[in-house]
């Protein structure tokens, strides 16, 4: 097997406590809900039994090129007959394919544990499908824990464009084989030299990369403490799920990788997401709410707090959008860093996609290095998957977005181009309310679409000494 080597911008070294032996209790994050703008309640963690069973006894072998997929769905399923439990995975290098978790399951990771996900794509498929590297759906009680790494292997399914990377890593590219486009600016890892195809064209693989992991309709879950990294796409994603705590994560992939989105929150309640450090391809903590009626009909992101957590590279900080026809609503984000995000606090939607915002209350907030905007309004946005030399618009009639009653307090941001920025129309973007912010820009304070959308009090815009 070819590898590569990796890229970051920034490395991490995170510890979070062994759980399967200390789990937490209701009430372990009251601390983090008091005095809150908008009254949230605190979501209720997984009740998983004290039983524990190790990979390893099911034939699990990490020596990274034995396949596990087998010894992973044994040990699930061993668990699930005892009425669920924990399930260890030792120190190695665990190959595998899709992992399906199951009611009232602990996957914990110990020091030195890494889950690496095959880079045979056909190893991820069921039913004609692409599955997740790690999902559960429709379950209650589920959990992921310790201080392992999962890794996605995206650099294996991730089309890249020439534009994004050095001569050195187009180079390794190459290596793997794959397909370049007629003008070379964009590769595909397809009829790569050692793994098949599952697609009959290049771009129609590229429409296959999956999430990492993914939870579905799922109640009462917690991922804490691991490492997420390279993804195929989105790194960790809550769709439709309530009752989810995300409490010292890492999660990281290169700068460049396409559509590395870090933790997405989709049309899901009752969320806390704590102390963690991202650093991503795409936006670092999103919120989503599903297009059109299909995502009226999955409902809202709601009750919803972000808190404490550093955000590296990334499209964005803090992100909603671009897909929120459920809504958004209740939502607290306090007490958080973005270093070297491309925007702050970033808010995107279009015509045909968008929704209604409701007490969306942000404050405390650290800034440095924003490279666009550290505030952004955007109502015609439009996506540009890779391989596309057109942006994909979608039908523009009903469910305009609507950001209003946002209020957002105590931003400090040193080093962004520019402040604040709004492009839409004052039905689209009104009662914004920034205060007691400072802002350090280098080429503009304000660009505004309309001046009236956004009202300013006690904020504070500086600039350096022009000559």
């Amino acid at each position: 097997m070819m590898t590569r080597h990796r890229i970051f911008s920034t490395a991490f070294l995170l510890t979070a406590a062994f759980l399967t032996f200390f789990p937490l209790r209701a009430g372990d994050y009251e601390t983090l809900y008091k005095d809150l703008p908008v009254a949230l309640p605190e979501p209720s963690l997984p009740s998983i039994p004290a039983f524990t069973l190790t990979l390893t006894d099911f034939g699990a072998v990490g020596d990274g090129i034995t396949d596990n997929t087998a010894a992973f769905e044994k040990a699930i399923s061993a668990l699930s007959k005892k009425g669920g439990g924990h399930l260890v995975v030792p120190a190695g290098i665990f190959l595998t394919g899709p992992i399906v978790l199951k009611d009232r399951t602990d996957l914990h990771l110990e020091r030195g544990a890494l889950i690496l996900l095959s880079p045979d794509k056909t190893a991820h498929i069921r039913k004609g499908k692409v599955q997740p590297g790690i999902s559960a759906s429709n379950r209650s009680d589920v959990s992921i824990t310790g201080d392992g790494i999962i890794d996605g292997n995206g650099e294996w399914w991730r089309g890249v464009k020439r534009g994004k990377v050095s001569n050195v890593e187009w180079g390794d590219f190459r290596r793997m084989g794959g397909t370049m486009t007629e003008d070379g600016q964009i590769w595909y890892p397809f009829d790569l030299k050692v793994f098949p195809n599952v697609a009959v064209t290049a771009p129609e693989q590229e429409k296959m990369r999956t999430h990492l992991v993914r939870f579905t309709d799922c109640e009462r879950v917690l991922v804490q403490g691991v490492t997420l990294q390279h993804a195929p796409k989105f790194h960790l994603v809550p769709q439709r799920c309530r009752q989810v705590v995300i409490d010292g994560v890492t999660v990281r992939c290169p700068w460049n990788a396409q559509n590395g989105d870090g933790i997405d929150l989709m049309n899901s309640q009752d969320v806390l997401v704590t102390r963690c450090r991202v650093d991503v391809g795409d936006d670092g903590i999103c919120l989503k709410g599903g297009v059109g009626e299909a995502g009226v009909q999955d409902g809202p992101c709601a009750r919803i707090l972000v808190t404490e957590n550093i955000v590296f590279r990334a499209h964005g900080g803090f992100v909603i959008g671009s897909d929120f026809s459920g809504g958004m609503e209740d939502i607290v984000v306090c007490r958080n860093t973005f270093s070297g995000t491309d925007t702050g606090l970033r808010f995107k939607s279009a015509s045909g996609r968008g929704g209604k915002c409701r007490a969306i209350r942000i404050s405390d907030i650290i800034m440095t290095d924003i490279r666009d905007a550290a505030v952004s309004f955007r109502t015609s946005y439009v996506d540009m998957p890779v391989g596309r030399t057109e942006a994909v618009v979608r039908q523009t009639s009903g469910f305009v977005p609507e950001f209003s009653d946002i209020q957002i307090s105590r931003v400090t941001c040193r080093d962004t181009r520019i402040a604040v920025a709004a492009k839409g129309t004052l039905e689209m973007v009104h009662d914004i309310v920034l205060s007691d912010c400072v802002f350090f820009y280098s080429e503009t304070a304000m660009r505004l679409d309309d001046p009236a959308s956004i009202h300013f009090e006690n904020v504070r815009f500086e600039t350096f000494e022009k000559n």
